[in-house]
C-alpha cells in the first residue's frame, strides 16, 4: 500500500498569513505515516527568492517531499533556492520512485503567462520515462488541470494542448492518476480515461459560479489530499482541511 498527501497553491509571499496556513498543513502531514507529500505548484506568490526561502523552512518533513512549478513560480529563484541548482529558465521536470510507484512532476508552466502548457520537451521527457518504468504504477503530477472544470475563472487559464498528454497517457496502462492543484478547490474528474485528481487550495479557497463573495474564500480553512493506492491498484482520495 502506498499513501501519500497532496497539497497545492501554497502562495507564500513573505508574510504571515500564507505561511501559517501552510505550516498547519505541514504540521497536518508529518504527524502522520506517509511514503511521500507532493506540492503541485504555486509555491511561491510572486516568484521572489525570499518567498521561496519561505517555502524551504515551512516544506519540511520526515517524508519525501516532490514539487512542479505552477504559474505564479518563477523558474530561475525556484531552481536556485529549492533545488540548488543554477537558476537556469528550462521547464522543470523530475521523476521520483517512490516504494513501487513513480512520480512525474512535470512543469505545465508557460513564463510570464497563467494558462498552462506541457512544451514538447516536457512531453517527450514524460513519454520516455514512463517508457522505462512499464511495470511500476505512475502518477503524473502538473499545476494546471488539462480540462474544464466548469468554473469559468480557472476553465480560461487551464492547460492547453492537452491532446498531446491524453495521447502519451494512452499509451502507458501503468497511470493510475493525474494530479494536480490551479483551481484551489477539491474536484475529481477523468482525462483519458484515467482519474484526474485536483487538489484544494491552502491559501484560500475557489467559490463556485452562483455562490456569493466573489471567486475567492479566503476565511475557508486550508485544504489537503490523502491518496491511497492499495495492494490491488485501487487508488482512494480523502479530502481534508485543517
Amino acid at each position: 500500500m502506498l499513501v501519500f498527501a497532496q497539497l497545492s497553491d501554497t502562495h507564500l509571499d513573505g508574510g504571515n498569513r500564507a505561511f501559517e496556513r501552510a505550516a498547519r498543513v505541514m504540521e497536518r502531514v508529518n504527524a502522520v505515516p506517509l511514503d511521500a507529500v507532493l506540492v503541485t505548484g504555486d509555491i511561491a506568490d510572486h516568484g521572489a527568492p525570499a518567498e521561496y526561502g519561505q517555502a524551504r523552512e515551512v516544506l519540511r518533513s520526515p517524508h519525501p517531499v516532490l514539487m512542479c512549478p505552477g504559474n505564479h513560480d518563477v523558474r530561475g529563484p525556484y531552481r536556485d533556492v529549492l533545488l540548488d541548482e543554477p537558476p537556469t529558465d528550462g521547464p522543470i521536470n523530475r521523476m521520483h520512485k517512490v516504494g513501487d510507484a513513480v512520480f512525474a512532476m512535470c512543469d505545465s508552466t508557460v513564463p510570464g503567462k497563467d494558462h498552462g502548457f506541457l512544451d514538447d520537451e516536457t512531453i517527450d521527457w514524460l513519454d520516455r520515462r514512463l517508457a522505462a518504468e512499464p511495470d511500476a504504477p505512475a502518477f503524473v503530477c502538473f499545476h494546471h488541470p488539462p480540462v474544464t472544470l466548469g468554473v469559468p475563472a480557472v476553465d480560461g487559464i487551464r492547460q492547453f494542448g492537452e491532446e498531446r498528454l491524453a495521447e502519451v497517457v494512452a499509451r502507458r496502462p501503468q497511470v493510475v492518476a493525474l494530479l494536480c492543484g490551479h483551481a484551489h478547490t477539491a474536484a475529481a474528474t477523468t482525462f483519458a480515461g484515467r482519474p484526474l485528481l485536483v487538489a484544494p487550495g491552502v491559501v484560500s479557497t475557489l467559490r463556485l459560479p452562483g455562490e456569493e463573495g466573489g471567486d475567492a474564500d479566503h476565511d475557508a480553512p486550508p485544504g489537503l489530499a490523502f491518496h491511497v493506492l492499495d495492494d490491488e491498484g485501487r487508488l482512494s482520495t480523502h479530502y481534508r482541511t485543517v
